[in-house]
């Protein structure tokens, strides 16, 4: 059965470094054969650029995800539609650039990936979610195998909302966006994987990957403070999910948790 590794928001340089120069490892260690990522914060912790899209889509990444912070670098919305492998949030307005979904296929078995965004206090224009992952689904009825569904949001009842929405539909729904890893991930009872939040790939000695003293002196006083992106104890989370392809349910779910120094050298 095809598994699929799900890595959570990649941070900054320590994220997308600690992935993309360890992709075979990654594989061997969860035994994937799809891997996607959500590269919304890749670079610089806000936002991507497609020279670091290529960075991971070339290192091994089959797929990757975005959310709100999608337009944080000027000219990327000229180069999104030139990402393969790079989808941005399905339920922006329709005339925003981007492919609103991807289709990842190895031997044989394809994968829709579709990310929406929740639409509580996310500060970006989105449409309803669950209507357009439900719409893009029955689009998509017979080009896939099965589907993984990301939600990019807040508030966690958006995110178990949509995991019983689509219980039965999907193969993955999981969470991104808060950077915290949740430890609720289980199979629904008609078969879809879920987990709340997949937590971040990036310096865990942080405050959701940004330097601890900015951000403790702005909850403070409420002073603007520029955010850095932390470089230490660099930890992978996320989620591998065994998916029948014939059902395109999961069959077997596993939070997934690296260490930079787990491995010794087989890790930067």
């Amino acid at each position: 059965m095809p598994r699929v590794l799900f890595i959570g928001d990649l941070v900054g340089r320590p994220g997308r470094t600690f992935v993309s120069k360890n992709i075979d490892a990654l594989k061997r260690h969860a035994g994937a054969d799809i891997l996607v990522a959500n590269a919304e914060n890749a670079a610089g912790g806000f936002g991507l650029t497609a020279p670091i899209a290529k960075e991971l889509t070339e290192a091994g990444l089959d797929g990757l995800t975005l959310g709100n912070h999608i337009w944080d670098h000027a000219g990327f919305d000229q180069d999104i539609d030139h990402l393969e492998r790079v989808c941005r949030p399905a339920n922006l307005p329709d005339q925003c650039p981007g492919k609103p979904y991807l289709i990842i296929e190895k031997d044989g078995f394809r994968l829709g990936v579709i990310t929406v965004l929740g639409t509580h206090f996310m500060n970006i224009k989105a449409s309803c979610p669950f209507k357009k992952a439900d719409d893009l689904m029955r689009e998509l009825e017979g080009q896939v195998d099965a589907f993984l569904v990301e939600m990019h949001a807040e508030t966690t009842a958006e995110k178990m909302g949509l995991g019983w929405f689509l219980d039965g539909r999907a193969a993955l729904v999981v969470g991104t966006h808060t950077h915290v890893p949740t430890a609720d991930g289980r199979i629904l009872p008609r078969g879809t994987a879920y987990l709340t939040d997949a937590g971040m790939t990036g310096p865990y000695d942080s405050i959701i990957g940004c330097t601890i003293e900015p951000i403790i002196a702005k909850l403070q006083d409420g002073m603007p403070r520029r955010y850095v992106v932390a470089s230490d104890n660099v930890q992978l989370w996320g989620c591998a999910v065994d998916i029948d392809p014939k059902t395109g349910l999961a069959t077997h779910f596993e939070s997934v948790c690296i260490k930079e120094n787990d491995w010794g050298p087989a890790f930067v």
